[in-house]
């Protein structure tokens, strides 16, 4: 099996296009043709980690968060980041990051994070923004359904929990062509008025080659007119963070004890507490406290996350209880995923779980 062949299968779990701009996804080392002896899926690809994957045989290795970050402009072993790099270089190991790519995804960090606490009804928490968009196309009666099926074939037309979404509506097309057009309907020279069907789609931007392929491969027409829109809508479905409910609510001690249990956290820094009962939960893997207006404009009885700083606790406000679970702890379930994924997907062929623990925080 080729090592592209497994990244393929890894941009179906989390199409890369889901990634934030400021993010480093994707291949970051190694060659794509190479065949693949084993798959090392781990949190950090630290140096240890390339050590263990040496060890297991294992050419390719699965990261949830980027080695690589930002450019280097020199690779000497100087630091934790370059050694790491080099020894996968020189032992021709390849290095693969998913990160935002899988936070955005409905079903990946933030809903791995979700049911290991038992939270139900999720949906996404800050919704990604620019990622849709529209298309608009004319074709004859005849011609409408062989173009909309290939359109939704394509990926375009789903909403939400809905599928096959379109808009369509009828009027009154007119053309002529001139000496080198080869028209379907009438004569070159000729002044044409035909009925047509106005076609409306909207999809995930990143399947805008895919969509016009598509539309010209069923379309009739010669010359095939249409517009492409981009759309201030939110995606409903793709975006970071998740919020939940509890079937039953809970005291905010039991509560968060609760949480260091399922998330095996060493130590959580919380806000006051409110005195209220907690059942509706926001959660945000990593650092998350741009999303605390978020979760209090959404009714979230408590948020919990990573990396939040001594004001921001501040800024819960009395009105829910703010939670730092730890980086690491939010994310640790992640790995454990992917691992389950491929070995669904990939029969007979080694994916294995790291055993290296690459979170830097300690608690005494």
């Amino acid at each position: 099996m080729k090592i592209k062949e497994i990244l393929a299968i890894l941009e179906e779990m989390a199409p890369l296009a889901y990634a934030e701009d400021f993010d480093n996804v994707g291949l970051l080392v190694g060659d794509v043709n190479a065949n693949a002896t084993g798959v090392l899926v781990c949190h950090d690809a630290l140096e240890t980690v390339i050590d263990e994957a040496i060890a297991k045989n294992c050419n390719l290795v699965v990261c949830f968060h980027p080695i690589l970050f930002s450019g280097l402009k020199k690779i000497t072993g100087k630091n934790y980041v370059e050694r790491a790099v080099i020894k996968a270089i020189r032992n021709d190991i390849a290095i693969y990051a998913v990160h935002t790519a899988l936070d955005n995804h409905q079903q990946g960090v933030n809903k791995i994070f979700c049911d290991a606490l038992g939270l139900t009804h999720t949906k996404v928490l800050v919704p990604k923004q620019h990622f849709i968009q529209k298309l608009v196309t004319y074709t004859i009666p005849e011609n409408v359904a062989k173009v909309r099926n290939a359109l939704f074939d394509a990926g375009a037309g789903k909403i939400g929990n809905y599928e096959d979404c379109s808009f369509n509506s009828t009027g009154t097309g007119t053309y002529m062509g001139n000496e080198n057009s080869n028209p379907e309907i009438g004569e070159r020279f000729e002044f044409v008025e035909a009925a047509e069907i106005k076609i409306e789609v909207t999809f995930e931007k990143h399947l805008q080659s895919k969509i016009l392929k598509a539309l010209f491969a069923s379309h009739v027409y010669e010359e095939v007119a249409y517009e492409i829109y981009d759309l201030q809508n939110t995606h409903q479905n793709i975006g970071l963070g998740m919020i939940g409910e509890f079937n039953h609510p809970l005291a905010e001690a039991d509560f968060l004890a609760l949480v260091k249990e399922k998330m095996l956290a060493g130590g959580i820094r919380h806000s006051a507490f409110t005195g209220k009962a907690i059942k509706k939960v926001a959660v945000l893997g990593g650092s998350g406290s741009f999303a605390i207006k978020n979760a209090i404009s959404m009714g979230a009885d408590a948020f919990l996350t990573a990396d939040l700083k001594y004001h921001q606790f501040y800024e819960a406000e009395n009105k829910l209880l703010l939670a730092d679970i730890g980086h690491f702890e939010s994310e640790r379930y992640t790995k454990n995923y992917i691992v389950d994924y491929l070995t669904k997907k990939i029969a007979n062929f080694a994916i294995i779980l790291s055993e290296e623990n690459t979170n830097p925080v300690k608690y005494f």
